[in-house]
């Protein structure tokens, strides 16, 4: 007698997963690889300065232009309360010309992508505005504005909001097309659409451009403090440049390259909590 026994695939088991993928993240080579990522922009930073010493000790450059990283932190060591309040005044400005920029960036980029008309009826002046050589503004904008923090922060705003304005555009102009073919089987409408699909498919792109604006707004803050600041690292740098303490100066300018490296730090730090699935869906290097 012949057992004819039937296979249920509901009763059949499926085969383990193959661990090989999870214990590559979570195993020690995950481990080795965040270090590396916490040593290697120290280990950059201690290669530029052990060039600056070689320069500095061979004397290739004057050394009223570059003085040695020693002199540097003496000064710094000497000046530590100016200095620091000139920092505060420098980040202040930097912050508050960026918020400004994102603002009306983001509405600009907005109204840009929300109509053909309006784009081509603007960009080009967009694109004008941007062209000008800023620093060539900065006499205009203390005769216009006075001294103080107005021209500082116009100056910033003008040198960040180009990047904020195009990338917002892009963003918004390239959803994706699974994704708006989806929301037009829900037919939902224009504000739905933009709430839940087109805006956040748009932030990835738009933080591209706020980080391209992040290091131009510290450097539209000093160049408004070289033209009208009253305080701050620019207005440190052309007080102490000018009377021959180029120690002071560059002091001056290791600190405004520090708060740009933390600000910057800190709007990654922004995307990647702002945007988890960004890191889930690209591929890594």
């Amino acid at each position: 007698m012949t057992d004819v026994r039937s296979a249920d695939p509901a009763v059949a088991e499926p085969a383990p997963p193959s661990a090989g993928p999870e214990v590559g993240r979570t195993g020690p080579g995950a481990g080795l690889r965040a270090g590396a990522e916490a040593v290697l922009p120290a280990v950059g930073i201690l290669v530029a300065l052990a060039a600056w010493w070689l320069i500095a000790r061979l004397e290739l450059v004057h050394p009223a232009a570059l003085p040695p990283p020693g002199d540097v932190l003496t000064a710094f060591v000497d000046k530590p309360a100016q200095l620091l309040e000139h920092t505060w005044d420098t980040t202040l400005e930097i912050l508050t010309g960026f918020a400004l920029s994102v603002a009306a960036g983001v509405l600009i980029g907005l109204s840009l992508a929300s109509s053909r008309t309006v784009e081509r009826m603007f960009t080009p002046l967009l694109v004008a505005v941007n062209a000008v050589p800023k620093i060539t503004l900065g006499p205009l904008l203390v005769v216009a504005l006075g001294w103080g923090q107005k021209p500082i922060l116009t100056m910033v705003f003008l040198l960040c909001f180009f990047p904020i304005v195009l990338s917002t555009a892009t963003g918004l102009t390239t959803t994706p097309a699974d994704l708006a073919e989806l929301v037009r089987s829900w037919n939902a409408s224009r504000w739905q659409a933009f709430r839940k699909v087109r805006f956040p498919a748009a932030l990835p792109q738009i933080f591209v451009g706020l980080k391209v604006a992040m290091p131009l707004a510290a450097i539209g803050a000093v160049i408004g403090e070289f033209q009208a600041g009253e305080s701050g690292l620019g207005y440190v740098i052309t007080q102490y440049a000018g009377v021959g303490d180029t120690a002071t100066a560059w002091a001056a300018i290791m600190l405004v390259a520090l708060v740009s490296i933390l600000l910057y730090s800190a709007l990654l730090l922004i995307e990647r909590f702002a945007l988890p699935w960004v890191r889930e869906t690209t591929s890594s290097r």
